[in-house]
């Protein structure tokens, strides 16, 4: 566990492409929700379930919900958690890390987050994010990293009406996450995508 990093799990989306809750979808047995979250208590110092939902019954001990019945997407959930965590959090610096994460990683391990964690040292000061990229360059925005000091600029883009991660990512510092097994990015949003894990 890293005191350093506090992780964010996004679980408010509506799965509409999915058809029905991906966030209860089991992998065996296991809910990915509750997956997630167990990964984020393995490495970091408190996880927040950002969500609308009553997810009691599968979230693990530990864990702390924070509403969004606003539903404006992900930025803006991201940015009214941050707003929630920097104002009740005893001893958030502004260098401290948000691991920022969906609820639908599949292949998302412990030793790799572990493995990210132990890089977070040599991202330059500067850089607001420490960020994958996918192959046709955009960033693995549900996936990484992001310091607390990023939570003025990007309160900033959403009090004036910005919605995408990778609009408000073009003008600001990021580091880059070098990786090369790109299944751990992998998210499942539609019916094809789950199918592909049978």
């Amino acid at each position: 566990m890293c005191e350093g990093v506090i992780t964010i799990v996004l679980a408010g989306g509506l799965s509409t492409r999915m058809g029905r809750d991906k966030a209860l979808l089991e992998l065996d047995g296991i809910p990915l929700l509750t997956r997630i979250c167990t990964l984020g208590l393995a490495v970091s110092r408190q996880v927040y379930v950002v969500t609308g939902r009553d997810y009691g019954e599968v979230l693990p001990e530990g864990c702390d919900r924070i509403d969004d019945r606003v539903l404006e997407g992900p930025l803006y959930a991201f940015s009214a958690a941050l707003d929630q965590i920097g104002d009740s959090i005893p001893n958030l610096h502004p260098t401290d890390w948000i691991l920022l994460l969906s609820c639908d990683l599949p292949y998302l391990d412990q030793a790799t987050i572990e493995q990210w964690i132990g890089q977070l040292d040599s991202v330059p000061e500067e850089a607001i994010a420490y960020l994958a990229k996918n192959p046709q360059g955009f960033f693995e925005v549900l996936c990484g990293f992001y310091r607390v000091s990023c939570r003025e600029s990007l309160n900033q883009a959403v009090a004036g009406g910005e919605r995408s991660f990778q609009r408000w990512l073009r003008s600001q510092r990021v580091a880059e996450l070098k990786w090369d097994d790109r299944r751990v990015f992998f998210n499942c949003n539609q019916p094809e995508d789950w199918e592909q894990l049978g």
